[in-house]
């Protein structure tokens, strides 16, 4: 079993446009303690099988992007053995915090290793970025910062120990649609220099930045203002701020029990959002790890 941790812009700064369309940015990224569970079965059928609270969000068949993966994957390699993918979907689907990436990502790198095989880095890079912009940062699985438009992932200056509630309204966005709504100049290039050494500091740093995509988020889906006030009422928030393209927004917490006393509360009161309290997690990800989060 893998986890595919979710995926958290703690900040998303827009700095520039590429001649062919595509959007530079700057952003700093971390990982949740949250996320899905995908198995690869040898023992069983070749095929793929989707279960848990959003299954019923992804595209049916092969239109999804761990099939894609696969696929983009034996292209490169050649046949794999062949297995069963049980993806145990958690996160829900078109939601800003690259659920999917992290189901790929996961996928790549547990059927690279049931078929002993390894990509030249080039290879490896081009693989991750043609399948989507948050894909080289989910591969590389540490917090990162990350520019360009989303190839160049560099290891994060260490943080502090924070929690994270995160809070998704059951509104998908389209990241494209997103994007088009975008108004205004582009944000200045401020590399990330500072090193916070608690989470209240942290929160400081962080209301130095933006998510340049909240403002259009919020346009395309309102619903998105009444979850950023409902996690800034709650007791222990220091910060609350859209992830990517939305419609995850999240609060910063210093520890545990505020976390989980907050996501509890707004559970209660909004019954139809998902809601889940979760650490940052620090250091290289372990994809195989035994202890829920």
């Amino acid at each position: 079993m893998r986890w595919a941790w979710a995926k958290i812009n703690l900040y998303l700064e827009i700095v520039g446009r590429r001649a062919d369309g595509y959007h530079l940015l700057e952003s700093l990224i971390v990982f949740a303690g949250c996320g899905d569970r995908l198995s690869l079965r040898l023992d069983e059928p070749p095929g793929f099988r989707c279960a848990g609270r959003f299954a019923g969000q992804l595209p049916p068949g092969a239109d999804n992007l761990v099939t894609r993966s696969l696929a983009r994957l034996e292209a490169l390699t050649g046949p794999l053995p062949p297995f069963q993918i049980e993806l145990d979907k958690q996160l829900p689907v078109a939601s800003g915090i690259g659920g999917g990436s992290a189901d790929a990502a996961a996928l790549i790198e547990g059927a690279l290793g049931l078929g002993g095989r390894k990509l030249p880095s080039d290879a490896y890079k081009r693989l991750a970025l043609d399948l989507g912009a948050d894909l080289p940062v989910c591969l590389y699985g540490r917090p990162a910062l990350v520019g360009g438009i989303g190839e160049r992932v560099s290891r994060a200056p260490p943080l502090p120990a924070a929690w994270l509630v995160l809070v998704n309204p059951g509104v998908a966005l389209a990241t494209p649609a997103v994007f088009a709504a975008r108004e205004g100049a582009f944000s200045a290039v401020r590399p990330w220099s500072v090193l916070p050494t608690t989470a209240p500091d942290l929160a400081v740093c962080l209301a130095d930045r933006t998510n340049d995509l909240e403002a259009p988020a919020r346009r395309l889906a309102p619903e998105i203002d009444q979850v950023l006030n409902v996690l800034l009422d709650q007791e222990g928030c220091l910060l609350a701020r859209l992830s990517g393209s939305g419609a995850t927004c999240f609060g910063l917490f210093a520890g545990p029990v505020e976390a989980k006393s907050a996501a509890g509360r707004i559970a209660q009161s909004q019954p139809a959002w998902w809601s889940v309290a979760c650490p940052i997690l620090h250091g290289k990800l372990a994809r195989h790890w035994r202890q829920d989060p």
